[in-house]
This record gives structure tokens, C-alpha cells and sequence, in this order.
């Protein structure tokens, strides 16, 4: 039985085996998903963008271009869901590829049930960020006299002073006041800013926080907006309205 609602989801399989690829498109046309292959990865970047792919399952051991290149290659460029095929021997491997922005991992001989819930569950991530991200960016927020247009990364203060944010501040600033009086915790933070993986010593988010209260005139001893929450994290005080 094959699920409709599926066929909104489009996945390149790039497998350079071809029993492993018709095994692979199989598991996912019967599912209903919109399947296209191929033995090779040239212009993968470009063909991600011009199908609307949603998802690409990619072998790593593929000749010319490894998985781990076309991996770091597809994500400075894409937010696409991307799952690495992988062989067990491939340890190493699969944890750079994570590193380089890949999703999850399949090993062969992989369980076409267990492939299949993860790749829904990613296509699901993926779509919400996306949503997410399109409603984001029509938003206006108001606080205290203070504007942030999301459109533009503009943050304008009461005296009209505008000033366009850098990404990773607009998406900490973000994050922050979509939730006010809420304890968010630095994991959270960096969630939020970097989407991926990252390392647990790194300090951005508490930089971040120091040149987001200069910006919004807050004093570092006695902050009004973004207040320390000591071993716990960062909560945005000010009032906060929507449009």
C-alpha cells in the first residue's frame, strides 16, 4: 500500500551499485515518495536544487568524489536532508560524515523498516525548519520600543537607529524572544544558531549574548533584556509583541 501524501517528498538516491539502488528506490516508490537515481555525482549541488530534492541518501564509498566531499560540498550550499549509506567497517567515517553536516547513517545490510522510519522522521525535521523558517521571516517583533524585522535581520531602536544583524545573532535574538521569560539553556542556544553539530566548549553563544547587549544598550552588570540565568542559561525579560 502506498501512502499519497508521500509523493510530496522527492529523494535522489546516489549509489553507484546498482542492486543496492533498485533496492533502495523500491523500498521508497512503494512508500509513494518520489524517487530519482543515479551512479554518479556530478553537479549533485546543482541537481538537488534544480529537482527539489528533499533528501538524498548517498553512498559514501562512491569513486571520484567520496560521500564524505559531496557531504560537506551539498551542505554549504543546502539544507537537505542528507543519510549516509554506509558500510560497517565505515566507523570512522560515519563520524566525520556526521561532523561535515550529515544527517544519520544507515549501515549495510540495512532493515528497509528501521530505513524508512528514519527518513520519514528526517523529511518531517527538514519540512518543519522550513516552515519554520518561511513563517520567520515575515515576522515583526516589537519589545520596549525596539523592532526586529525578521525579513531584513533589522534591529531598530527606539530612536529609529537601524542596524542589520549578523545570521547567528538575528538567530539567537530570535530564539530568545520567540520564547521571553523562558530559561533556554546554552545547548538550546546553540541549537538554534548553528542547527547542526557542534562542540560542547564552544563560547559563541555567550559572545553572541555580549554583542546583543551592547546593541540593545543593555548594561553588562545589570542587564533589562537578555538576563543570566547562572548554570542554567540565558531568558529574554523584555515585552514582547508580534505582527
Amino acid at each position: 500500500m502506498t501512502h499519497p501524501k508521500n509523493t510530496k517528498y522527492r529523494i535522489l538516491i546516489v549509489e553507484d551499485d546498482f542492486a543496492s539502488r533498485s533496492l533502495l528506490a523500491s523500498y521508497f516508490e512503494k512508500e509513494g515518495y518520489a524517487v530519482a537515481e543515479t551512479e554518479q555525482a556530478d553537479d549533485l549541488c546543482g541537481r538537488v536544487h534544480q529537482e527539489h530534492i528533499d533528501l538524498v541518501l548517498l553512498d559514501i564509498s562512491l569513486p571520484g568524489k567520496d560521500g564524505l566531499t559531496l557531504t560537506r560540498e551539498l551542505r554549504s550550499v543546502s539544507n537537505v536532508g542528507i543519510i549516509l549509506v554506509t558500510s560497517k567497517g565505515d566507523e570512522i567515517d560515519r563520524i566525520v560524515g556526521l561532523e561535515l553536516g550529515a544527517d544519520d547513517y544507515v549501515t549495510k545490510p540495512f532493515n528497509p523498516r528501521e530505513l524508512l522510519v528514519r527518513a520519514k522522521n528526517l523529511l518531517w525535521r527538514v519540512k518543519d525548519s522550513q516552515l519554520a523558517k518561511q513563517q520567520e521571516s515575515h515576522q515583526l517583533w516589537q519589545f520596549e520600543g525596539w523592532t526586529l524585522d525578521a525579513n531584513k535581520r533589522l534591529l531598530t531602536s527606539p530612536e529609529s537607529v537601524s542596524e542589520r544583524l549578523p545570521e547567528g545573532e538575528f538567530k539567537l535574538l530570535c530564539a530568545l524572544i520567540n520564547a521571553p521569560g523562558v530559561i533556554l539553556s546554552r545547548d538550546q542556544l546553540m541549537d538554534a544558531i548553528h542547527d547542526r553539530e557542534w562542540t560542547p566548549n564552544d563560547r559563541s553563544v555567550d559572545v553572541m549574548i555580549g554583542r546583543l547587549r551592547r546593541k540593545l544598550t543593555d548594561e553588562p552588570s545589570n542587564p533589562h533584556f537578555i538576563l543570566t540565568a547562572h548554570g542554567a542559561g540565558y531568558v529574554f525579560a523584555g515585552e514582547v509583541r508580534q505582527s
